[in-house]
């Protein structure tokens, strides 16, 4: 099952942001395939950001970017990029999908006010893994706001959002 999404209010999309919307149906049709609750989430929330493809490579100094596509329903009203960069004791290369589910309207709200939204510092995210060893239960639907990491590949050992920022792409960007 492909969701196709459409922008907001705007038939005219750039080459970019179609290439986003198509990788965005893409990373969707494999949370569902591969996430156990996917379908729940995805009814439940209010808005889902997808980042596809979010690239990380580090040797000592690394740093994660990615863009993607803020959807309320299914249609698409913003698009985001989402980077970090980190210091320390890292080498490798990987690839993964990110989805943050806002399950509440004020958690959607808020992070839609501000340009730049940075994790852990405008808001708190509970993180959930492919393979879900927390299960997706009615407590964890009630945080208002749930992040997937799936479709990981390469060789990195941190599969976190720490120190990531989510920032609304421009359209000239």
């Amino acid at each position: 099952m492909i969701i196709i999404g459409e922008r907001s209010g705007e038939k005219d999309i750039t080459d970019a942001e179609r290439e986003i919307e198509v990788n965005v149906d893409f990373a969707l049709e494999r949370f569902h395939k591969d996430v156990m609750g996917a379908g729940e989430v995805t009814t439940a929330a209010k808005g889902l950001l997808v980042i596809p493809n979010v690239f990380k490579a580090g040797f000592i100094i690394g740093g994660e970017h990615g863009e993607g596509a803020l959807r309320i329903g299914s249609e698409t009203v913003d698009y985001y990029k989402i980077t970090s960069a980190s210091v320390g004791i890292q080498i490798g290369a990987q690839k993964k999908d990110v989805i943050v589910a806002f399950m509440k309207d004020e958690a959607l709200l808020q992070f839609r006010d501000k340009p730049g939204w940075k994790v852990g510092v405008d808001g708190n995210i509970v993180l959930m893994g492919k393979d879900n060893s927390k299960s997706i239960d009615e407590n964890i639907m009630e945080h208002p706001i749930i992040a997937f990491i799936y479709n990981v590949k390469g060789l990195m050992a941190d599969i976190s959002l720490k120190g990531y920022k989510f920032t609304k792409l421009n359209k000239s960007e």
